[in-house]
Formats: C-alpha cells, structure tokens, sequence
C-alpha cells in the first residue's frame, strides 16, 4: 500500500506549497484509517525537503515515479521512499531510500547493531544499511510484480543531519554498506549521482502503478523452510527489532557462557516473528556449538518441526533438540548453555501427567540454562495452570541471581500485517482499551458468517489453492467420536451442520495433516501455528449482556475441557476469579482469531454476541 504517490515533478510542486507533511497526512489518515504522531509529522517535512534537493536535476527524469511511505504487503513496515523509472536499457528499476533524522550513533558488538538517540533515550537499533537492504528483500518476498518480474532493486540510506564520523560507516558495518550505501549530510552530490547512476528514463511503464496493484507473493511458512533452516540456508530475513532480539540473544549466550547467568524475556503479540527469531537461533547456537535446546509447554509447534525434519536429521537427534517443557525437573545447574523457550506464557508450575512432577518449570528452566530465553505474550494464556508471564520469570531469575534484560517486538506479519487488526480485536474482545473501534480499511480479510456451511464452504475454497485453511472452534463441544469414530462432536442441529474434532491418529500434527480441512481442531492443535485462512467458530463460552459488556461463560464449555478445570471451587474461593476465567476464555477467542495470515471467518453460535461484533465491522 502507497502512503502518497506522484512523479518527481508533482512532488517538486507538492513540496513548493510549503505543505508536503500535511498532503502526506491527509493520505495517510485516508488509506491506514488513522493519524499518526507529530514527530511523524515533522520527519516527513524535514526528510522530504532534503529529498528533493537531491532530485532536482534536469538528468533525474521528471516522469520517474515518487512514492512516499510504501506499506510492505503482509508487514506493518514502511519504506521511505521508492523511485521508480527505467535503465540505460529501458530495465524497469526501483531505488529504495530509507531516511533519518539522526545526527549520531554509537558503535556496538552486535552484527548490523547501532546505537543511537531516540525521544526517549540511547537505544539499540538496525543499522541503515541493515534497514534498508531488508526492506528490500521483505519488499521481494512479498510483491509478486517485484519477484516475478525480477525487478531490480537498488536499496541505500539517507542520514541528512549527520557529519561523518567513524562510526556509521564503520567496518564492521561494511557487509551491509555494500548491499545498501549509506548517506550522509554532505553528500547530496553522491546520493544523487547513486540515483542516477540506474533510473536514466522515466516511469513509462507504470511500474509504480504495478507495484502498488500486484498480487500478494505467498509468504514462507516456518514449519515448511524448518529443514532448509537446519542445514544454514537463511530462509528469512529478520527485520529491525527482530533483528535487536537475535543479536542480542546472541550475545547474552556468549557472555552466560563465561560469566554471569542470562535471562532474556521478549515480549511480542500474535504475528511478530516470536517462532521465527525462536528457530533462527536454535540454528545460529548449534552452528556456534552451543548446547541449545528448544522447549514449549504445547507439543503441536514441536511435533510439526519434527515432522518436517524427519528424513533431514536422524530421529534421536530431532526429539534431542524440541523438549517439552517438563523435561528440566531433574536436570543438573547450568548443564546446557542455552534453553530457547517459546511460548512462554504457557508454561505452568507442575509438570508430568498428573502435575506431581517438579516446583516450577520457570524455576527449572532457569537454573538449568546458563543462559535462557523466554518468548512471551501474556494475551495468549488459555489454561487456569498457565503460570508464565513477565513478572514470574523475572522473580526466578532473580532468585537465581541471574542477569535480567526484556525486549519487546511490536511489528505485525500475520493478519496481513495489520496491527490495526489485532488492536481491533482486543477492543472488540474487550481485553484492552484501544484506538480501533473499527475495522475497515486495515486490509485484512474479515468476515462473519450468518451460517457455519457456508463458513466451513469458504474455508475449504480458500484450501483448495494451498492446503493451508482450516477450521477451529471453542472447547464448548465433548469429544465423543474420540471413543466413537462414526459419532460427531461439533453439531448445530438448525442448520444440520455437524463436523468431528481433529482425529487422534493425527494428534499434535493436525494442522499439517492433508485431509484436516474436514475437521476442526482447537486451542491446542494450533497454538503457535498458523494457516493462511483460518475459520473460528465461537461457542456459547462467550455472552454479552444489556450494556454490551462481554463475559464468560464457562459453564458452557465441554466439561472434559482442562483448561478451566477447577474453575467453581476458584470462583466459590474468591469470586474476583470471575476475572481469571473470562481472561482465559477471551484469550482463547484472540489466540484463534489470530492463526491466519491473509484472513480469519468466523461463525457465532450466540448471535447476540454476533450482532456485537458486526456492530464494530462499520
């Protein structure tokens, strides 16, 4: 999506009025459906002017496209400015230009790591050349016009307010200079000779044009580049403070190794990359001859990495390498270098079958990893034995006397990308206050339906291009065919719709499973997974009253369901538990609603709770 769009002569004549921020904010509130900060504001009238210093030379066609704040397809991430044109040799071309206002940066140890001052202090950050050589390779991931056109792309960066120094343009940066050259405040001259040097002819083809019309290219899948990852090949680009998050736990592995015990705690919702960045670096380890191991409470993420490594590395060595996160009750101090566990907020206090096992699994996880990673979003705990959050994991590693640093990830790459979505749903969820009232515009593929066939016929079309939809449902039905294979679970007599659990022969491999588009599967076959179309039907665990305030019901769900197991004697101890329960029946809606990546339908048993939610689709 394109902020602003125009030719360089229109945006000479734009940035004539005295005016560009305020065309530029009237764009962006049209297109994103909300306002932005004033610092923005005054970054693009600041960047902006200097940017059409460097274009105004009659040799930079005046015909050559102008695209200000270029929305990646599938990412919350913007590019600064895409000029578009053609070559001495008529090659359609892009040039990307990422733009700061920094006047400083400090020099770090950590790869493509700078440090430099924001409005709220000196922080770690990508460098330029970092930011935008991978903005280009997201912008190819994601473009269809960009990949199958095999457009080229010249990336680089524009530091205006900043004098040489030895730092920016240091050699440990060099690898990325190269890939994206770096500019600084005089060299004007340069940056538009770089400029030059590709776009000869204007945009006569419509490249801009195509670019913001293509196709989205489909994006990678974890579970399926998992095998290529093992063996080295980098199959996905980690991006700003992804990029923060790796390097850093990198670096905290190093000095645990040595030193002082590590604990790293990053934070991150639904879609920012917390698996990615999880896996990434279980490789990284492993090439480093680390001992790391990678641990989750749900067994679905590991049972799916398994699957897909089956016939890459020997089985002994896979079931060495995804434990669960029971698996440290008996371990030795200090006795792996690293533990990488990724959805953290699942962990609980007990482990084994029957919870009779250990004291705590933060606690054993803690003690025993010199250095231990936990990924966590406190929005997904579903089970009232969920004990992982912020707070508890940073109480053990204090007992234990280890070194504490938190990180947080904030840029959305599932629900296309949209973070106006996930705000969306924790207002319309009332899980927390927000902004988002609405969800038009935040392109997002959202829809309910009034009927579940014509939900599950929606699901099943849209997995019929790619085998990657499915349908899930709050725990609100017993698991009968689990005994009785002829039986159903999932009935809704009045419009004779009935479909089964995911079948037990598939077990945590559900959702990869070829024919599983025939079932429906639940919080926890797909926790920590995710599809490109998910359909969501929501049982009767959620109502709403006469002032609109939604709340739980779990009295309604199955009541083999054990995640609210319990949930009487706590509400007949205190009933304030009220809350506890309807965080986990919330929390569960959210965590479903957020597996697709293009998009999410869904079907409302309680249409009063229907008309609620259609009531914020406006």
């Amino acid at each position: 999506m394109i902020i602003y769009q125009a030719n360089k002569l229109s945006f000479k004549a734009d940035i004539e009025t005295g005016n560009i921020e305020e065309i530029i904010l009237h764009f962006f509130e049209q297109r994103l459906n909300r306002s932005t900060s004033k610092s923005e504001v005054q970054s693009w009238r600041d960047s902006l002017l200097h940017m059409n210093m460097v274009l105004s030379d009659s040799t930079i066609p005046d015909d050559c496209g102008v695209a200000i704040e270029y929305q990646i397809p599938m990412t919350s991430k913007r590019i600064d400015v895409i000029l578009t044109g053609q070559s001495e040799n008529h090659q359609d071309l892009v040039v990307l230009v990422e733009l700061k206002r920094w006047e400083t940066a400090e020099l770090t140890q950590k790869d493509g790591i700078v440090k430099t001052r924001f409005s709220g202090g000196i922080a770690e950050t990508s460098h330029p050349s970092y930011q935008a050589w991978s903005y280009a390779s997201l912008l190819k991931s994601f473009n269809e016009t960009v990949y199958a056109e095999n457009i080229p792309l010249h990336p680089c960066a524009f530091l205006h307010n900043y004098k040489k120094d030895e730092v920016i343009t240091h050699a440990f940066y060099q690898t990325y200079i190269d890939k994206a050259p770096v500019f600084l405040k005089t060299d004007l001259t340069q940056l538009r000779a770089f400029i030059k040097s590709f776009i000869r002819y204007g945009d006569t083809a419509n490249l801009l044009h195509r670019i913001e019309e293509s196709q989205i290219k489909p994006s990678k899948n974890l579970a399926d580049s998992l095998a290529s990852m093992m063996k080295g090949k980098p199959e996905f680009i980690l991006i700003d403070e992804q990029k923060l998050v790796y390097e850093t736990a990198l670096s905290l592995a190093r000095v645990a190794r040595s030193r002082t015990k590590q604990v790293l705690i990053v934070k991150g919702g639904p879609g920012t990359g917390k698996s990615v960045i999880a896996i990434n670096l279980l490789v990284s380890l492993i090439q480093e001859r680390f001992s790391a191991l990678y641990t989750s409470k749900n067994s679905a993420p590991r049972k799916v990495y398994e699957s897909k490594l089956t016939g890459t590395l020997r089985a002994s060595e896979i079931s060495n390498l995804f434990l669960g996160s029971g698996s440290f009750t008996d371990k030795k101090a200090n006795s792996l270098n690293v533990l990488i566990v990724d959805e953290a907020h699942r962990l609980n206090e007990k482990s084994g079958l029957f919870s009779n096992l250990g004291e705590n699994q933060v606690k054993e996880i803690i003690n025993t990893a010199e250095c231990s990673i936990f990924f966590l979003d406190e929005n997904q705990r579903i089970h009232l034995k969920d004990i992982g959050s912020e707070e508890e994991i940073a109480r053990w590693a204090s007992a234990a006397n280890a070194q504490v640093t938190t990180l947080e990830l904030s840029s959305q790459f599932r629900c296309s990308g949209s973070d106006g979505y996930l705000a969306w749903l924790d207002q319309v969820l009332q899980i927390r206050e927000t902004a988002n009232d609405s969800i038009s515009d935040l392109g997002y593929d959202f829809r309910i339906f009034d009927n579940p066939n014509e939900l599950r016929q929606a699901i099943e079309l849209q997995n019929h291009y790619s085998n990657k939809a499915r349908m899930v449902a709050g725990y609100c039905w017993e698991w009968d065919s689990k005994k009785n294979p002829q039986a159903y679970d999932v009935i809704l007599p009045e419009f004779d719709f009935k479909m089964r659990w995911n079948l037990t022969t598939d077990g945590s491999l559900w959702i990869i499973a070829p024919n599983s588009v025939n079932e429906i599967g639940c919080i926890h076959t797909c926790q920590g997974l995710e599809v490109d179309y998910i359909g969501v039907i929501v049982g009767e665990d959620l109502g709403i009253d006469e002032q609109g305030h939604l709340y739980a019901k779990p009295e309604k769900r199955a009541k083999s369901d054990a995640s609210i197991k319990g949930y009487k004697k706590l509400l007949k101890e205190d009933p304030d538990n009220q809350q506890l329960v309807e965080e986990i029946i919330k929390n569960t809606y959210r965590t479903l609603m957020t597996r697709g990546i293009r998009g999410c339908y869904v079907y409302f048993v309680d249409k009063r709770v229907e008309a609620y939610f259609k009531s914020h689709l406006i």
